[in-house]
């Protein structure tokens, strides 16, 4: 049963082993996280994804343990409602009050969710797992990590003074919604990203474009 508040009172000592026995995530899931990380093959995820993932799991097992359901896709948007940049305050708001009806505290949920530093921590300092591209993805996930930051805090200024300037009718607008993003072209071969998705890829399309000439 989830606790609500991840505190177990066991041996664990960071955030994440002490979520994982609260809201009885599985003796397993330490393993699949650690398995994830370390996996030198297509199927490994990034500490990032991992953080998502994690968090995913958490709403689920409140749902769950509120009698909610968690079939077809309705976790993953609720949990897209709750965090996704793009969704509306009025829209965010009624996923938050559907969950608070049934029973969960919503804010003590949102508190418990991790990132992808706490997930490091967990892994690294608790079960002890190394991964050779560490050090690489620290500096890309810090990179993204500040860009993050940035975006919201623009988008967080934006919304207030957009509400502002409604509610003091100096400008119509209804319902609406934000979008902040840092695109990157290379002009060289011509790929366009976000920064985020340049950094989850690893980089542009140079390297397939110089393969393909050279195999030409």
């Amino acid at each position: 049963m989830a606790s609500g508040n991840g505190s177990t009172g066991g041996a664990t000592q960071t955030k994440v082993g002490r979520l994982i026995e609260g809201y009885d995530l599985g003796p397993e899931y330490g393993s699949e996280l650690e398995a994830a990380w370390t996996d030198d093959g297509s199927e490994r995820k990034s500490l990032r994804d991992l953080a998502e993932e994690f968090n995913r799991r958490l709403l689920a097992a409140a749902m769950s343990d509120a009698g909610m359901s968690t079939l077809d896709g309705e976790v993953d948007n609720i949990f897209r409602l709750l965090t996704a940049e793009d969704v509306t305050s009025g829209t965010r708001t009624e996923a938050r009050s559907r969950l608070e009806r049934n029973g969960i505290d919503v804010e003590q949920l949102e508190r418990d969710f991790v990132t992808y530093q706490a997930i490091r921590s967990y892994l690294q300092n608790e079960r002890g797992a190394e991964y050779e591209g560490a050090s690489d993805e620290d500096r890309l996930e810090r990179t993204a990590d500040s860009i993050e930051r940035l975006s919201s805090r623009l988008s967080s200024v934006c919304e207030t003074n957009l509400n502002q300037l409604r509610e003091t009718d100096r400008i119509t607008l209804d319902e609406f919604r934000l979008f902040v993003t840092v695109d990157v072209l290379c002009e060289k071969c011509g790929s366009q990203y976000t920064v985020a998705e340049l950094l989850e890829r690893g980089g542009c399309d140079c390297d397939d474009v110089e393969t393909a000439q050279d195999d030409g």
